[in-house]
């Protein structure tokens, strides 16, 4: 970038929002997908204003904009792979309005997960999307994958909790797109285009988040089967019942190891699954919900259930699952992460199929997730200094993705496309849709400027 277009967008913001020396640009040229691509400026924009004028600027000289919040993501969508400007939101992090009385909430991208739930917590309410890295992913960046969390099985993703939108389009022009109000079908529905489309269509400026009143009572309950088909099984049971759980997630065998040799906790040796399952609700009536949990959870193979009476066992129950990350971290730094999802009553012949799989290529693969979603992580664990199994990997992964869509599943669940899953896309959608997707990138931004080689493969040339 010359030292005019620099001095120009620095007349835009102000000396303190802009970086350009390449030691200072680096630290915003890589997310979690240990993808990186140097930037050629990064800028931190302070309010709608600002980006509108950043955003005109360069659509007129045709300069990439890659937008970004904590780079928490892991499909390499915040990477600038095409130089460029990146545009990092988390000063612009105002939590504008808290509306109690209409469940409403008003933020700009940068607010944090964590920051939302504390300020609607303070008027006994929850924004439901709860990824993992709540603590210091951004709105922004939950909104550009439609990341959710274990709530989404009960509560929904952003898409179902997100009234509306305002945004700045590739070439400038300002919209604003949804209601205010938790019904309106006027006009097409653009708030749940933009969510999901990393960034690609539109820079999300202002967020009108959809509130739900936070529970009365909460139970945590953990089951323990003798193998994974016994876990799949009754998580088809358990969602097939009247009861939907707040929080279903699944854990195979190889990662029940894992949490036992890196963490002090308490399981049996030999478990080939296990369930962590919430009901919540009022307090009236929730043993008989807990209770009717249960005994979906039961079937030939189970092991132990265990539900949680005090706050120090419910800690206690979830330590467990989150001792797993570290355990991976141990054992495979540079594994492949994947977040699929199937129909939930196909999660038995999923969890079959990536057995079969891992002996095959013989990698080993640690499955986890958000089962009543029928979304779950499987890790490929790996050494990437062995070119062979690199390779298997390379191959078992391919398989992987024929098996979801074999099982009419989908490649991604929360974690979005990047340039990590770009070419798997095709797999899924058809070169007929894909056209018009192409076409409506090309409404909303005419000089693709926006997040430049990201998820949607480039149109085939037969």
């Amino acid at each position: 970038m010359t030292p005019a277009l620099l001095a120009s967008l620095r007349a835009i913001v102000g000396e303190q929002q802009l970086l350009h020396a390449p030691a200072d640009c680096w630290p915003y040229g890589y997310d979690n997908s240990r993808r990186e691509a140097l930037p050629e400026a990064v800028i931190f924009p302070l309010d709608h204003a600002q980006t509108c004028h950043i955003v005109q600027f360069c659509n007129q000289h045709k300069i990439a904009i890659t937008a970004r919040g904590k780079g928490t993501g892991t499909t390499g969508a915040t990477v600038p792979i095409a130089g460029g400007v990146v545009l990092s939101f988390e000063r612009m992090n105002q939590i504008i309005k808290v509306d109690p009385a209409n469940r409403v909430m008003v933020v700009t991208p940068g607010v944090t997960n964590q920051e939302v739930q504390e300020a609607a917590g303070e008027h006994g309410f929850f924004w439901p999307p709860d990824p993992t890295s709540a603590a210091v992913c951004t709105v922004g960046g939950n909104l550009a994958y439609n990341s959710s969390g274990p709530r989404a099985v009960k509560y929904g993703t952003p898409r179902e909790n997100t009234l509306g939108l305002r945004a700045i389009t590739g070439d400038g022009r300002e919209i604003r797109c949804g209601v205010y109000t938790t019904k309106g079908v006027v006009g097409y529905d653009l708030t749940r285009l933009l969510i999901g489309s990393e960034g690609t269509l539109a820079i999300i400026t202002e967020a009108t988040l959809k509130l739900t009143p936070l529970p009365e009572a909460k139970r945590t309950l953990q089951a323990i089967y003798a193998t994974i088909d016994d876990a799949a099984s009754a998580v088809s049971a358990i969602m097939a019942q009247a009861v939907v759980p707040c929080a279903l997630e699944f854990i195979d065998g190889t990662a029940i190891e894992m949490i036992r040799n890196y963490s002090k906790s308490d399981l049996p040796e030999g478990a080939g699954a296990m369930l962590m399952i919430e009901v919540d609700g009022l307090n009236a009536g929730l043993n008989e919900a807990v209770e009717k949990v249960s005994e979906a959870a039961r079937n030939s193979g189970l092991i132990k259930l265990q539900t949680a009476a005090t706050r120090a066992e419910i800690q206690a129950l979830w330590n467990t699952r989150k001792a797993l990350s570290p355990a991976l971290r141990n054992v495979a730094p540079r594994k492949i992460n994947e977040d699929i999802v199937v129909p939930v009553s196909s999660l038995p012949a999923l969890t079959r199929g990536l057995q079969q799989l891992s002996k095959q290529h013989n990698i080993p693969i640690v499955n986890f997730g958000h089962a009543g979603n029928g979304n779950l992580h499987t890790n490929l664990l790996l050494d990437p200094d062995d070119p062979q199994q690199m390779q298997a990997a390379e191959q078992c992964l391919d398989a992987v993705i024929d098996l979801v869509l074999t099982l009419n599943g989908t490649i991604s669940g929360e974690h979005g496309i990047g340039i990590v899953k770009r070419e798997f896309v095709r797999r899924e959608i058809d070169e007929t849709t894909l056209t018009l997707m192409r076409q409506i990138k090309q409404q909303f931004d005419p000089n693709g400027i926006l997040n430049t080689g990201k998820t949607l493969p480039e149109a085939t040339t037969e």
